[in-house]
């Protein structure tokens, strides 16, 4: 069996062999000491990339003892409440031989995507790689007897693609001191930093330098681990390759370069510079025979618009089969999306978030910076002919016309309010028709209304302002038929308002909510925080009730945050309809 001792010298070694790689392995990218803006530039310009999640749970797909489980497929082992010794049966039946990594990466480049992330290892413990920490992987345990990373790594090199992994660093249900597994009674338990020691850093490090260049390092689901090997997680990954992007999971202490939004993507733009929605093409993330549930082909395409419109980027993840393909239905979707960004790929690469403070109901708007002027790209979903789009920008106009044919050209006006744009015969697009809208100068916003206090000290932060952290799972998201923050079903989510306070004093917190079961929440404002049980309200999800979250105070004027942030183990999902303020009079 295949394993690394632990050793007190363990990650001195590994620093020190860094640079002592395998005569056959892909060159490491040898670029040193790169600023947060230089390593950031190929992803802001890439906006579009393909998450991959694979592994042995597509032998089972989703059922086990001829029932569904809840959840997606990568989650049976924990929903099924699987055993060691009954999981691991399923690396025997697992066999992709129909697996082609050139043609998988030829679809991705295909669909306009400019990076892959694929899963290394997750929490199920086993590896998608031949690797020398563990012999539980896809070479040593499965009759593939291949390295599917390692053909992924090499045909990305050749088509253009960045690559990246995933890596579940803190739960590992098969390990002993692997996190999350509380279900088999087997387990002869040995501590996380032993697990970290022996088994995640010694992998990090082969996957940080066998593969050639990454690009990414995608952590996930931080746990209670001790700073140490948490730290030493953290500094080999850049040491390893200096100018590698990692997300913000790897532990609350260590923010990483980008914010991770799951599933759902925030409905205002974030006041974070690197953002980026992760979301599966269809219902579950790892394949499950049973998810018929992909989203349309005009969907996925506004979400990309969307995300690229508020100037994050979108990981869209397909989800192979036991035999290492992609369900036609997948196929389809990709090759749709590429077809769209052949056309209008300048509208999405590269591009920065909207000037405007607002979503525009007939769209979207991007932006690009081109001889100190602003180039504005109107993404139109609703086109009618005659129709006047309203553009929030008091600026002149110096020309506009059709990003797929320039000499289709629309009248504009410059007024108090904002740009007039008038449509003028059919769509081009029946999805997304992109108008390129050059202006004289840089936009000039008309400004949105922050959150401020009113003339009593009031100040009301309502759901539809709030923004999001950490989501997982379906996460936190703006409900517009109840106008809440809903499906709040993530108890890492955090969920925050920023506002101008201009009255210093003592306020009262008040929360409108629904919930059918207590729950427990951290509320967080000028630094202070406590804990709140919130009661039950009743099954009627429409019925708001409200309750006292308690009392701060308020030193001086100035900008604050104000978040709420679910208690572990306590949380149940409530609907959020608005934060209150409200001084206390003396």
């Amino acid at each position: 069996m295949k394993k690394v001792l632990v050793l007190v010298g363990l990650v001195s070694f590994m620093f020190n062999s860094a640079c002592k790689q395998n005569a056959n392995a892909i060159k490491v990218s040898e670029v040193k000491n790169l600023s947060e803006e230089e390593r950031m530039a190929w992803w802001e310009e890439a906006r579009f990339g393909m998450f991959i999640h694979w592994g042995i749970y597509t032998v089972p797909a989703g059922f086990y003892k001829g029932e569904a489980q809840t959840n997606s497929a990568e989650w049976i082992m924990n929903k099924g409440k699987i055993p060691i010794s009954e999981y691991e049966k399923f690396a025997a039946e697992f066999n992709p031989t129909k697996f082609n990594a050139a043609e998988f990466v030829g679809l991705a480049k295909q669909a306009g995507m400019k990076y892959m992330v694929i899963t290394a290892k997750h929490h199920d413990g086993f590896s998608m790689f031949n690797s020398k920490a563990t012999n539980y992987n896809i070479f040593d345990a499965t009759p593939f007897k291949r390295d599917v990373l390692k053909e992924l790594a090499k045909a990305c090199q050749e088509q253009g693609i960045k690559f990246g992994f995933y890596y579940s660093q803190a739960q590992d249900w098969h390990h002993p001191g692997g996190l999350g597994n509380s279900w088999d009674k087997n387990i002869k338990r040995v501590s996380s930093d032993e697990y970290v020691y022996e088994k995640a850093l010694p992998e990090v490090k082969q996957l940080l330098t066998e593969y050639g260049p990454i690009a990414i390092f995608w952590w996930d689901t931080p746990r209670e681990m001790t700073k140490s090997v948490v730290d030493s997680l953290h500094h080999i990954t850049r040491a390893l390759q200096p100018g590698i992007i990692t997300n913000d999971r790897l532990g609350d202490a260590y923010p990483g370069d980008h914010k991770t939004f799951e599933r759902n993507g925030p409905r205002y733009q974030p006041e974070i510079k690197y953002w980026e929605l992760c979301q599966p093409i269809s219902g579950s993330w790892g394949y499950r025979s049973d998810d018929d549930n992909f989203k349309s082909i005009p969907t996925l395409i506004r979400n990309l618009i969307d995300q690229s419109s508020k100037g994050g980027n979108y990981l869209l993840n397909v989800s192979p089969t036991r035999e290492g393909t992609l369900r036609p239905e997948a196929v389809e979707r990709l090759k749709a999306i590429g077809t769209w960004m052949d056309a209008n790929s300048e509208a999405i690469y590269g591009t920065q978030a909207s000037p405007t403070n607002n979503e525009p109901a007939w769209g979207r708007i991007t932006m690009k910076e081109v001889d100190n002027k602003g180039l504005l790209y109107l993404h139109v979903y609703d086109w009618k002919d005659g129709a006047t789009l309203s553009i929030g920008l008091n600026n002149e106009v110096e020309s506009s016309y059709l990003l797929t044919d320039k000499n289709r050209t629309f009248k504009t006006e410059t007024l108090e309010d904002g740009i007039r744009l008038k449509l003028t015969g059919a769509a081009p697009d029946n999805v997304a028709s992109v108008i390129v809208l050059k202006l004289k100068d840089m936009p000039n916003a008309l400004p949105q209304k922050p959150l401020v206090q009113d003339e009593s000290g009031l100040v009301v932060l309502p759901a539809f302002r709030a923004q999001y952290e950490n989501l997982q799972g379906p996460g936190a998201l703006y409900n517009d038929h109840l106008d809440c923050v809903g499906s709040w079903d993530s108890e890492t989510a955090r969920v925050y308002w920023t506002l101008e306070m201009d009255q210093p004093g003592r306020y009262a917190i008040e929360i409108g909510y629904s919930g059918d079961k207590e729950t427990e929440i951290t509320v967080l404002f000028n630094g202070k925080s406590k804990i709140v049980k919130i009661p039950a309200s009743g099954d009627n999800p429409k019925r708001f009730k409200t309750l006292d979250l308690g009392h701060f105070n308020i030193e001086k004027a100035g900008k604050y945050e104000f978040s709420l942030m679910p208690v572990a183990e306590q949380w149940n999902p409530i609907n959020l309809k608005e934060i209150k303020i409200q001084p206390i009079k003396n």
